[in-house]
């Protein structure tokens, strides 16, 4: 799922006159896509090398506040530049913005021209250079769950977002019906990601009213993770181009299902054979899998904040409601944190269920694979598959139920700290804590509802 299209086809586009725009863009903190509008002949003239972007594209909140005391720029430090490296092998058209083409980039020191630690693509490719070293990969599929609503941006916020439709009445998973309704939105959506290369298996509604679940073909891990990127920010693109809206918040209201995006991920040797299938064993999974599932669980805590980002992202963990409460692991299981998928074949694999749809791709990716080479790495031996339902599995180990827990499992991970660094674990500890610190001095609409008569 590379990019489709080669430089020296742009550049003949350009010279054509079919694609005037080029999209340059990184990955921030949370995953969006930051960067510039290129006119075409200056990006295969100049920029393709390189150009620059604000150091604080990477130390910011989802609005953008100029966060104080990171380490890596701030006020004081004068907030320089970055240099962008165009990845040409993430070219692409985007079919749906015309004559436009685009191209991911990775960040790195003005000074040295070596990777920004702490920038998201970086994160990732150290624990799969860490991987490379052991003669692995990792192949995995990142699902996607969002709503579709009524409304278009510029109305819900108008709105103040207080009265915010969701596309379909009912509960639409799996209804044909219903999603018929949709395809206004999801028809494009699906070709014009085809288009772009990206290859789109289905789309389906999920389990409420106006959710749908998009699902593209697992691929390696920095692919996936591009992929994830750009599709969350082309349906962003698509909904509004067609009059609607849509959300990717982990739980947009207290009585609908939550947004999930499940991970699914096995490992494979240099020639694409997975290491994880070894059918005289249990389930057909081998021992390395059984090490690397054992890691994942027993540093579960420490990786939450990077499945679960933002206070919202909580409130998912519902009993119920299909987002796990609890990092038990269990064959075929959805009650279960972490579910083996198709036991006893050549695709068994580990899904990893506590993540929402507001998480960062690269983040998610990269403390998955720190955890699982830790558990493959020291042996570890994995505790009983767990039967049942979960939800009533009150011993079961938790998953931290509040930001704050997570930001101290985070704090105190020696395991990440030596896997990621610890400048970067510093770096994402200080977005944790004022993610916190941010809501804890806003007063909601909870509040006032609840005291402004009755306090």
């Amino acid at each position: 799922m590379a990019g489709n299209l080669s430089f020296e086809k742009l550049k003949k586009m350009v010279a054509e006159g079919t694609v005037d725009t080029v999209v340059a863009a990184i990955p921030d903190m949370q995953g969006r896509l930051m960067g510039k509008r290129f006119q075409a002949n200056y990006f295969v003239d100049t920029a393709w090398k390189e150009s620059h972007c604000c150091k604080y594209l990477v130390a910011t909140d989802l609005e953008m506040t100029t966060v104080e005391n990171y380490a890596s720029t701030s006020w004081a430090a004068g907030y320089g530049d970055y240099v962008m490296t165009p990845d040409l092998t993430t070219l692409r058209l985007l079919p749906w913005l015309e004559g436009t083409a685009f191209v991911l980039c990775d960040l790195l020191d003005h000074a040295t021209h070596k990777p920004v630690p702490h920038s998201p693509r970086a994160v990732l490719q150290k624990q799969l250079k860490r991987l490379a070293k052991m003669g692995l990969k990792m192949t995995t599929a990142t699902e996607l769950e969002f709503f579709i609503f009524r409304e278009t941006f510029e109305k819900m916020k108008d709105q103040q977002y207080h009265v915010m439709t969701p596309i379909s009445p009912y509960n639409e998973d799996y209804h044909i019906f219903q999603t018929t309704r949709e395809e206004d939105v999801m028809r494009p959506i699906r070709n014009g990601l085809y288009g772009a290369g990206i290859h789109v298996e289905s789309s389906k509604g999920e389990a409420s009213a106006g959710q749908v679940e998009l699902n593209i073909e697992y691929s390696d891990a920095l692919d996936m993770a591009d992929t994830h990127v750009l599709v969350k920010n082309a349906v962003k693109e698509m909904a509004w181009q067609n009059g609607r809206s849509v959300t990717f918040m982990a739980k947009w209201h207290h009585s609908t299902a939550g947004s999930s995006s499940h991970i699914h991920q096995s490992l494979c040797d240099e020639n694409g054979k997975s290491v994880f299938y070894d059918p005289s064993r249990k389930h057909g999974m081998s021992q390395i899998m059984e090490h690397a599932l054992a890691g994942l669980l027993r540093h579960a805590s420490e990786t939450t904040f990077f499945l679960a980002p933002y206070v919202n992202s909580y409130k998912r963990f519902a009993a119920g409601t299909f987002a796990p409460t609890s990092t038990v692991w269990s064959v075929d299981n959805r009650t279960a944190g972490y579910r083996v998928v198709a036991p006893d074949t050549e695709s068994v694999r580990v899904e990893c269920r506590i993540g929402g749809s507001d998480l960062n791709p690269y983040l998610a990716l990269a403390a998955q694979i720190a955890a699982l080479i830790s558990g493959m790495e020291g042996k570890l031996p994995l505790e009983a598959e767990f039967s049942g339902n979960a939800y009533g599995a009150n011993e079961a180990r938790g998953i931290p139920a509040t930001l704050r827990a997570a930001t101290e499992a985070l704090r105190n991970s020696t395991m990440l700290r030596e896997a990621m660094g610890e400048d970067v674990v510093d770096h994402y500890v200080r977005a944790a804590e004022w993610e916190q610190e941010d809501f804890d001095r806003v007063v909601t609409d909870y509040e006032v509802k609840r005291g402004f008569e009755q306090a």
